[in-house]
Parts: structure tokens; C-alpha cells; sequence
């Protein structure tokens, strides 16, 4: 059966893909300095970063209207993948389903199914490839959709910033207890529980965060020589190189896919971050 895959822009694809028919992305807005900046092909990071750095403000991010889901909708694949930041993260979860709503009353019942990450980035894009996996081995639609659920339930994310301040100032770290002064250059480890971002552990100084990091994923690692290892960096594929290399030195996997961020990880990992799923 034919099929579409639809994602908010917090999703990261390879470039190979931008112009495949296939894939959809619907785009968040961002806002600095009172400027609102559309997360689509425009997006660009470095001028984007440089608005961050200079402004003594927090950045913010705007979930896509329900109409634009409702139109990445129209489409004659006869299966409908969609797949978003994590529901306590964003609103995007809840305008892609209102989306569907909204779609089904206008043109009838179609299957679409939109996922909650729990993740965000890399971990919306494990979810996608699944399932264009499942669809090209020809599984039923209610089939990939199970699948997509237990696949989520035991994919792991992590990720190290050098600076948490967006996240914070934004609400989004409301599932940590206690965070350490990033003034003593202690970086967080940091993890997701069903979506809600966790501490998982610290270490002095971003060197040895990232290697904690990359240990913590190897030994959290579930027959990782049947999965794909994603790495995503915010402008720094220095870091990215080192993290997969140490990971791999560690455990087999069956392939490897690293990736700059789009617009709205770049304005939450900020520059310098790096985030793992598998």
C-alpha cells in the first residue's frame, strides 16, 4: 500500500530526501527579538544562532496550525504517517490530531496515524524510518502502528547541551528535580521518561558529559545491532564524530545517521548540542 510520511519540523531528514514526494514536513515558527522565523527550507541556522547569541532574550517556538496538517493530509497515499515532538514538549502533538479531525470532517475517513514521539528530532525520524521499513515490507496499516508504539516505547533518547537556559526558560525541564550551576561547568546528561525530559547523570566539563553519554547509551543498548544509530548536533559535527565513535567502540549497530539540526532543535539544543537515539 502506498504511504506518506508527515512530521513537524523539529523532525531532521537527510538532504537525500528533501525532494522526495514521500516526506512532509509541517513547519514550526520560532520568534526572536519580536521577529518570527518560519522552521522550513528557508531555515537558516547560522543567522539563526547569531539572533540568539546577540539577543538578551529567550527564544520561542510556535506549534504548526492544525490547517497546515490538515492540508500535509490531502494526499493519494492511502496510509498516513505522522509523527511529532513529544506531547509534553509541544503542542504539536494535539494540532496534528485536531488536524485529522479536521481533515475527516472535510474528506472522509483516511488512515492516518499520528504518533507522539515522546522524543523530539533524531527520535521522530527513528519513528518515520520504521515506518517506511514496515510499509515497503507491505505489513498492514494497523500492524505499523502498533509496531510504531512498542518501537517507541523502548527507543531511548539522550542528549548534551552547553547551555539548558532555552529549555529552561521555555518550562520544558519541569521533570528535573534539581539542576546543577552550568557556572561550575558540570554538564547534564539528560534523558527522556514517556517524553518528559530526566536527568540521567553529570559529568565536569562537555569532554567527559559526552563520553558519560555515549557509555550510558551503549549500556542501555537493546540488541543494537538490529537498530540505526542517530546522531543529531546543533553545528558542531566535531562532537557528533566523537560521540559516534565512541559509541560504536562500544556496541554494533546496523547503521549510522548523523545530521545538523533544523530550526526548532537548534533554537532548544543551542549551539554546541548533541542528541542520541537508538
Amino acid at each position: 500500500m502506498s504511504y506518506k510520511i508527515v512530521a513537524d519540523s523539529c523532525c531532521e531528514f537527510p538532504l537525500t530526501l528533501a525532494n522526495d514526494p514521500r516526506y512532509e514536513s509541517v513547519a514550526l515558527g520560532l520568534e526572536v527579538e519580536g521577529e518570527v522565523i518560519i522552521d522550513d527550507e528557508t531555515f537558516n541556522q547560522k543567522e539563526f544562532l547569531a539572533k540568539v547569541a546577540a539577543s538578551p532574550k529567550c527564544p520561542k517556538s510556535y506549534c504548526p496550525s492544525p490547517e497546515n496538517f490538515k492540508e500535509a493530509y490531502r494526499t493519494e497515499a492511502e496510509n498516513v504517517f505522522v509523527f511529532t515532538l513529544s506531547s509534553k514538549l509541544s503542542g504539536s502533538y494535539n494540532s496534528a490530531e485536531l488536524g485529522k479531525k479536521m481533515y475527516e470532517e472535510e474528506y472522509g475517513k483516511k488512515n492516518i496515524f499520528v504518533c507522539d514521539s515522546h522524543s523530539a528530532s533524531c527520535g521522530e525520524t527513528q519513528l518515520a524510518f520504521k515506518a517506511v521499513e514496515w510499509s515497503e515490507e507491505g505489513l498492514p496499516f494497523e500492524e505499523i502502528c502498533k509496531k510504531l508504539i512498542a518501537y517507541r516505547d523502548h527507543m531511548n533518547t539522550y542528549f548534551v547541551l552547553d547551555n539548558l537556559e532555552t529549555l529552561r526558560k521555555n518550562g520544558r525541564l519541569t521533570g528535573v528535580k534539581a539542576l546543577v550551576a552550568s557556572t561550575l561547568s558540570i554538564k547534564p546528561v539528560m534523558g527522556a521518561d514517556a517524553g518528559e525530559i530526566i536527568q540521567l547523570g553529570q559529568a565536569i566539563g562537555i569532554k567527559k558529559s559526552l563520553a558519560k553519554m555515549a557509555e550510558t547509551v551503549a549500556k542501555e543498548a537493546v540488541h543494537p545491532e538490529d537498530k540505526r544509530l542517530m546522531i543529531t548536533h546543533c553545528n558542531c559535527p566535531e562532537r557528533a564524530e566523537r560521540v559516534k565513535e565512541m559509541i560504536l567502540a562500544k556496541i554494533h549497530v546496523k547503521d549510522v545517521l548523523v545530521m545538523d539540526t533544523r530550526g526548532v532543535s537548534s533554537m532548544y539544543a543551542n549551539d554546541g548540542g548533541v542528541i542520541v537515539t537508538l
